[in-house]
């Protein structure tokens, strides 16, 4: 690791624009410095987009800095314009209330409780009035240095509401807040947050002084080898949350990035050293079918996620499905490893395999079908061939009593415990 913060982030490609570079590492190498990236409870669970700036803050936490995440109660209910090209449809203070626990609960479990702070900017916001914040702020804003930051400028053509446009007004007083009352001299956030961030230190230098040492810097954008952006999957979003993506999930979304990408996401998503990296990415160049790097990463980004036994569990469902062998699997590894294959409705009653095949489930087309799909050795139940006309399926004798795994050939039909019917 290196001496300073700002030399390990610029390795690890982290790095995009800095207010003053040189400042700020004279303040890091002088202090423990306190930092900040704020989210908004816009959604109920954070996604992988969100590990960007937060795999930076957790740097800055090894490094013994004092990361501190604003999770904004207030802001919330405004709605950040930033990378949008329309309005965003305001939440009922309630949804926000509730989302805001949800995102608790997971920075917790990404930065632990030591040497770590959440705030929620409701609580200073929340106790302006009208007329204080167009006196005491609103004075401090220029319109037209308003129109001009990109996050405006990009809107006006389609109109932006007067409520978003103040936005970067609320964040710069979040900025300012925490440098006078929580220690807090930078802030970092995405490359579209840079108009915001700079606006927080303009305000800053206005009421504390043009000396005050407030700094900001933000990521690259993430972009994938194809050039398409980081962060979504072939379902959508990929999401922190286990109940949203599961693990085996989120592991296979780590697992299945492209060969051109690997150095990169490890450089980002991991902690590993650069020896560590420059093996990986040596091995991985030298036996690219193996997926060394790729299986690296995953067990790695799910680990800092969701722990070591979700990394076990998303191993061994995949496993499993590779190999056929799913008997040993949970029930819960096969919920969450059989997601994307089809379902057939069953009862949980034990019938013949014959008649099971074709009047209960319909997975085969005739009675004649099915005996000679069974004779042939075709048909596997819950990772065992039966070539036994007379077998009796009892869905309760597996995975407690939730699924039945059948194998035809080589597609795979799951039973799920919403198809099994008493």
């Amino acid at each position: 690791m290196a001496k300073n913060i700002l030399d390990e982030l610029a390795w690890r490609g982290a790095l995009n624009q800095l207010t003053d570079e040189e400042g700020l590492r004279k303040l890091t190498e002088e202090k423990q410095v306190g930092i900040y990236v704020g989210t908004d409870p816009t959604g109920d669970s954070l996604h992988v987009g969100h590990l960007i700036p937060f795999m930076m803050l957790k740097r800055f936490q090894l490094m013994g800095h004092k990361p501190v995440i604003v999770i904004g109660g207030g802001t919330g209910s405004i709605g950040d314009p930033s990378g949008r090209n329309s309005e965003r449809v305001l939440q009922t203070m309630d949804t926000i209330a509730e989302n805001k626990a949800k995102l608790t609960k997971q920075m917790e479990k990404l930065f632990g409780r030591d040497n770590f702070r959440i705030v929620d900017n409701y609580t200073w916001l929340s106790k302006l009035s009208m007329l204080d914040f167009l006196r005491d702020f609103g004075k401090l804003f220029p319109v037209n240095q308003m129109l001009a930051k990109e996050v405006v400028a990009s809107r006006l053509e389609k109109g932006i509401s007067y409520t978003e446009f103040t936005y970067q007004i609320l964040q710069s007083i979040d900025f300012l807040h925490l440098y006078q009352h929580e220690d807090v001299q930078v802030q970092l956030g995405g490359a579209d947050q840079w108009g915001n961030i700079t606006a927080g230190i303009d305000l800053i230098h206005k009421i504390e002084g043009a000396d005050a040492k407030a700094y900001g810097l933000t990521n690259p954008l993430m972009l994938k080898a194809d050039g398409t952006k980081f962060g979504k999957s072939a379902g959508g979003a990929v999401y922190l949350d286990p109940e949203k993506t599961s693990p085996y999930e989120f592991y296979q979304f780590w697992f299945n990035q492209d060969d051109h990408d690997v150095e990169k996401f490890l450089k980002f998503f991991t902690f590993l050293s650069q020896d560590q990296i420059a093996d990986l990415v040596k091995q991985s160049a030298e036996a690219p079918e193996k997926r060394i790097g790729q299986r690296r990463l995953a067990q790695e980004v799910t680990k800092f996620v969701h722990g070591d036994e979700a990394v076990k569990e998303a191993e061994a469902i995949s496993a499993a499905l590779f190999s056929g062998n799913v008997q040993d699997l949970t029930a819960s590894e096969i919920e969450q490893g059989f997601k994307q294959f089809p379902t057939a409705d069953a009862t949980s009653a034990p019938e013949n395999i014959v008649t099971w095949l074709v009047d209960t489930t319909k997975i085969e087309s005739s009675r004649r079908q099915a005996r000679e799909d069974i004779t042939n050795g075709a048909i596997s139940i819950n990772g065992e061939k039966q070539r036994d006309l007379d077998f009796e399926i009892d869905p309760q004798s597996h995975f407690d009593g939730k699924f039945v795994i059948v194998k035809r050939g080589k597609k795979e039909i799951l039973l799920g415990p919403h198809s099994l019917k008493p």
